[in-house]
C-alpha cells in the first residue's frame, strides 16, 4: 500500500514517522507535542500553554491537508498529570465550537521530551 502523507513545516516530528497519513476521507494526525517549531523546543509555561502549542502545530498539519478544526471528529488528548486536566479543558473548548469533535483523555506516567500533554486527532475531508 502506498501511504499518502502530509507534513507541515511549521510542525516538529521527533521520530521516523509522518505527520498525518490519509485513508480515504480521513486524516489520522500523529501525536503532536508541545514543541516549539522555531526552536525544536517545549513551550515553557503551564499546560495551558502547552495545550494551545500542541493545538498550533496540531492546525498546521491540518491546514497542510487542506482542512480546518471544523473537520475534526476525534481527538485524543494524552496528560502526565490528570491534575492538569481543567486547563486542558479551558484551552480545547477555545479551539473547536460545538457541535465539539468525540475525545478521549488519558493519564500516562511520561510523554516524549518531557512534555505535560500530547493531542492526536483524526478530521474527515468533507464530500
Amino acid at each position: 500500500m502506498s501511504r499518502r502523507t502530509v507534513n507541515a513545516l511549521t510542525a516538529a516530528a521527533v521520530g521516523p514517522y509522518s505527520h498525518a497519513t490519509w485513508a480515504g476521507d480521513l486524516l489520522f494526525c500523529s501525536g503532536q507535542t508541545p514543541l516549539d517549531p522555531g526552536t525544536g523546543k517545549l513551550v515553557d509555561g503551564n499546560v495551558a500553554d502547552q495545550t494551545r502549542q500542541c493545538f498550533d502545530n496540531l492546525f498546521q498539519v491540518l491546514e497542510a491537508a487542506g482542512l480546518g478544526s471544523d473537520d475534526v471528529v476525534s481527538v485524543n488528548v494524552y496528560l502526565t498529570d490528570m491534575g492538569d486536566f481543567g486547563q486542558m479543558n479551558e484551552i480545547y473548548a477555545t479551539r473547536f465550537s460545538s457541535p465539539y469533535p468525540a475525545r478521549t483523555t488519558i493519564g500516562c506516567a511520561s510523554l516524549p521530551l518531557g512534555a505535560r500533554i500530547e493531542i492526536g486527532l483524526t478530521a474527515k475531508r468533507q464530500s
